[in-house]
């Protein structure tokens, strides 16, 4: 038990030495209140995992871990799972290994799929009250799976529920990704767009072919893990640019960003609840007083005591100016012509000689 407690000890020192230097650098204000946080993954594969790994490294409090899946050595050529222990659920065998790494998060763990009607209310029930105080909402959902039915079925459950999400996926040819934050009421959530395969209501089994699995790079599902993990520390953190959606198109090294607002005509009634919602709360919120600043004058005062002085004065630039034309309403002219001769200031002009170029430099000479 010494052991144990004193191998502990050691290992939350070195875990947390490298994250505090954020803090000691300006980056976070306050990153000790990262085991504060619960976070729910909701699907434990090639992007789930190694997200859940993440947040155990990096500290956070709690981690609810989601998924009916087992371990396949097919797994293999995915990070984190390793050959022994094929044959265990994902969240069994997750939760053993994120507990070698840090022992101080809290692990609750679930082996059932959220879209069958009993474990639906279950999973709205644990999001709802499975904070690190029970009784209270996670502070984040991250969805991890490889299906539009799991996401709608997050999405329906977030809208009800008014939780904030964030959405995470990896393209059927391996290189692509991307992540997307779903405030609702805020931003658009999953059923404001859908992909046409929701959106036509089409079985997602039918489209699969016999003996054809989907392409799978762990390359492109650590990029897109990281990126997820990134804007959930900066959410949660409160430093930085929290992105609404970032793409990753590993093709042409791309990452595209865009946010997207709610469609007014969602599918999901919630979702048109939390837009109102939304919409009551700005109402209500005091408008901040734009106020006019003055354009400040340059040179007015500096240290070298330059000034901006005018060469010609206001009569001489009268003087050197004609009348204005009757224009068109619109139009106006860039300067004027001068209609008199005399107001031109002329300079001295030199008598013409008659003596040549060396009698006159013989003179210059004798000077």
């Amino acid at each position: 038990e010494n052991i144990k407690y004193i191998f502990c000890v050691t290992l939350h020192f070195f875990l947390c030495s490298r994250l505090m230097a954020l803090k000691r650098m300006g980056i976070v204000k306050d990153y000790e209140k990262i085991r504060t946080f619960a976070v729910a993954v909701v699907g434990v594969g090639g992007v789930g995992s190694v997200t859940a790994e993440m947040l155990t490294r990096c500290g956070i409090g709690k981690l609810l871990l989601f998924d009916y899946d087992k371990v396949e050595l097919a797994n293999m050529n995915r990070l984190f799972f390793q050959p022994h222990q094929a044959g265990l659920s994902k969240v069994q065998a997750a939760e053993h290994t994120l507990r070698e790494i840090n022992p101080d998060v809290q692990f609750e763990v679930h082996n059932y799929n959220i879209t069958t009607l009993d474990n639906f209310e279950h999973f709205m029930d644990r999001i709802s009250n499975g904070a690190l105080e029970e009784g209270k909402p996670v502070d984040l959902v991250l969805s991890c799976v490889d299906n539009f039915e799991a996401r709608m079925a997050i999405n329906t459950a977030c809208n009800e529920l008014g939780q904030i999400w964030m959405e995470s996926g990896v393209s059927e040819n391996a290189v692509s990704g991307h992540i997307q934050l779903i405030i609702p009421g805020e931003s658009a959530c999953f059923a404001c767009a859908p992909p046409l395969v929701v959106a036509a209501n089409i079985d997602e089994k039918t489209l699969k072919r016999e003996g054809v699995c989907a392409a799978s790079l762990p390359t492109t599902m650590g990029v897109v893990a990281g990126m997820l993990v990134q804007n959930v520390l900066k959410y949660l953190l409160n430093f930085g640019t929290v992105s609404y959606y970032l793409g990753y198109n590993a093709m042409q090294d791309f990452f595209p960003t865009m946010s997207m607002k709610p469609n007014p005509q969602c599918s999901d009634h919630n979702c048109r609840k939390q837009q109102e919602n939304y919409k009551k709360k700005e109402a209500a919120r005091p408008k901040e007083e734009v106020i006019e600043k003055e354009e400040e004058i340059v040179h007015e005062d500096n240290d070298w005591g330059i000034e901006l002085v005018s060469e010609i004065s206001e009569d001489e630039l009268k003087a050197a100016s004609g009348p204005v034309p009757e224009l068109p309403e619109g139009i106006s002219v860039a300067y004027t012509i001068p209609d008199k001769e005399e107001n031109l200031i002329i300079g001295e002009t030199v008598a013409e000689s008659e003596e040549s170029l060396e009698e006159l430099m013989a003179k210059m000479r004798n000077m």
